[in-house]
């Protein structure tokens, strides 16, 4: 199979999709899953090098399972679990990585949020996980740790809105297509990390890790002209 980020036409992301995340942020509980984009450009792929903090930003990391779509679909309906599950080729783990200084900007002055998640290397993704080796997608465990501590550890289970459900929201706004990657949401846990820190994360199956799911990115600074100013 090629590459993920050689496939994915669109990176769309599920918000607000754990209870304890939404309260760690100070964030309001939605009503419905709401989603963002992050550009495919900035998916970091296995052994292509490490996550790069730009100038003056807080760096936080948000591990989460990444749905890869296999055909696409369109107004999905919410109690479709079939068509939804079919419609996947397999799956990954992703770590959004979020400017999180620049994104609490953006909030509080109405602002959008894609400077905050754009950047190239603020994805990073394992390799393709095969839809057989994830029965359930909604019973496997995620983890993430930095320079070896725990940091996040909880059960797909607890998502507020299932994969159909997301699937179903967004194929109302915009085609899904083959190739396209879906990040289903963080739970708690996140935080800063700075230069030299190492992020591993992976996710696990009845206690077992999945091999293919496994990443490990260490941190470093960001070169060139961009630096975290004021909007």
């Amino acid at each position: 199979m090629a590459s993920i980020k050689a496939n994915a036409r669109k990176v769309v992301c599920i918000g607000r999709n754990y209870a304890d995340h939404v309260k760690e942020l100070n964030n309001v509980r939605p009503k419905q899953p709401f989603f963002f984009l992050k550009p495919p450009s900035s998916i970091l792929p296995p052994g292509q090098g490490p996550v790069l903090r730009p100038r003056g930003v807080a760096l936080h990391y948000e591990v989460e399972l990444a749905v890869i779509m296999g055909k696409e679909i369109r107004d999905l309906d919410a109690d479709d679990e079939k068509g939804a599950l079919d419609a996947i080729q397999g799956y990954a783990v992703g770590i959004d990585m979020t400017a999180r200084n620049v994104q609490d900007e953006a909030k509080k002055k109405g602002l959008p949020w894609s400077i905050a998640k754009g950047f190239d290397t603020f994805l990073p993704i394992s390799e393709f996980i095969p839809k057989e080796r994830i029965p359930d997608p909604q019973n496997v465990d995620l983890y993430l740790s930095v320079s070896g501590e725990t940091r996040q550890e909880d059960s797909t289970a607890l998502m507020l809105f299932r994969i159909p459900r997301q699937l179903s929201e967004i194929s109302s706004v915009m085609t899904l297509e083959a190739g396209d990657v879906v990040m289903t949401g963080t739970p708690k846990g996140v935080g800063e990390v700075k230069k030299g820190d190492v992020l591993r994360a992976g996710v696990r199956v009845d206690g077992k890790e999945v091999e293919e799911g496994r990443i490990e990115v260490e941190v470093r600074e960001r070169e060139g002209r961009y630096e975290f100013k004021e909007t």
